[in-house]
């Protein structure tokens, strides 16, 4: 086990793989998620459509179950291969989610990225695919957009445990706390017990770089180029200072008196863009009590590779991240122009994946 990457877990910060597919399951080599929980501290995985759409380009891997499916639809195709490889993901993390009280050994599975804004046909979904995984260790994605925010308050009142993605702004990361806290506020006053319901908000990272950097390189202002690689930890970080406030809460104390689970911050889209940037910058630069990173599998071995020094490397930050949004706007830069461009963007591309994959599975049908 990586010594880093043990320092990392201890610290706090629960390290979850990004990616899933049936060769990572089913075959015993280095790249298996078995493997990956043994010699990696790896408690989680999460997935999208593009990480589906991906694992299903392994024809060979898949060639029998899709074989067994000729005659559906691909949209059916899909769905029942996913959920039976985000099943099984379950039952290989199933001893993790034991031992840590159901905070990890969760799986990740998304909603149809098309209904992102459709509050009800959203909820329909998430009920169908939680109750067709059948497993108490699952997530359903939601995303946290306007219509997804009353999704994830009558979703969590209903006791079903939700990672809430595509989260970019701050001012949307707050709205989604107070979601899940209504959900379980609700479930509590409907005579509902609280205990087992756990929820992560997945904070989208180095996105907000890829966004900003490229404005800042076409600035002529010297400030500007001390700006690089620095908006998306700020970003992250504020977000934590936003949890952290409202943890503290009377309104979210009464919940965690009865059983009432925090719903950890979730560092995504890990991976660096920038080969400037040091591999596992959005790991290092994000640690911190109650989080989740979940990381591609190169950052992963980046994290563990990592020899400089690891601790909550958010304590204290908040003054130094909030001059650096306070810069940004001096140089003309719009936050909530950016961010809001981000949700489109990733939505947009979550949808693009999603026909992608239903184009290669109706050629494989």
């Amino acid at each position: 086990m990586s010594i880093a990457l043990e320092s990392i877990s201890r610290e706090g910060t629960s390290i979850w793989l990004d990616d899933l597919s049936r060769s990572r399951l089913l075959i015993p080599d280095e790249k298996s998620l078995a493997h990956l929980v043994r010699t990696a501290n790896v408690v989680g995985v999460t997935t999208n459509p593009a990480i589906f759409s991906n694992a299903l380009k392994d024809a060979s891997t898949y060639k029998e179950a899709i074989d067994a499916l000729r005659g559906v639809s691909a949209e059916d195709a899909i769905r029942r291969i996913t959920t039976e490889d985000v099943r099984v993901a379950c039952d290989q993390l199933t001893e993790i989610f034991d031992r840590s009280a159901g905070v990890d050994g969760r799986v990740s599975i998304e909603v149809d990225p098309r209904l992102a804004h459709e509050e009800r046909a959203t909820i329909l979904q998430a009920r169908e695919l939680w109750s067709e995984v059948g497993r108490s260790n699952l997530f359903i994605k939601v995303p946290a957009t306007k219509a997804g925010l009353p999704a994830i308050t009558e979703l969590i009142a209903d006791g079903i445990s939700v990672n809430v993605t595509l989260i970019f702004s701050l001012e949307r990361y707050r709205e989604v706390l107070l979601a899940y806290i209504k959900g379980l506020e609700q479930r509590r006053a409907a005579g509902k017990s609280l205990v087992g319901i756990q929820s992560v908000a997945s904070f989208f990272v180095s996105r907000v770089d890829s966004a900003i950097d490229p404005i800042l390189d076409g600035l002529s202002d010297p400030r500007a180029a001390q700006l690089r690689g620095k908006a998306a930890v700020a970003n992250a970080r504020l977000a934590y200072r936003i949890f952290e406030e409202i943890s503290a809460t009377d309104r979210w104390q009464r919940l965690a008196e009865i059983g009432g689970a925090v719903q950890r911050p979730l560092w995504a889209s890990t991976g660096v863009k920038d080969k400037a940037y040091d591999p596992a910058k959005y790991v290092v630069e994000l640690i911190a009590p109650d989080t989740v990173n979940t990381m591609p599998e190169a950052t992963i071995h980046a994290a563990s590779a990592y020899t400089g020094e690891i601790g909550n490397s958010i304590s204290g930050s908040y003054a130094q991240a909030d001059e650096v949004f306070n810069e940004l706007a001096t140089l003309g830069i719009s936050y909530d122009a950016v961010v809001k461009e981000l949700e489109r963007d990733g939505i947009s591309k979550f949808n693009d994946a999603w026909e992608a994959l239903i184009a290669a599975m109706s050629a494989q049908l």
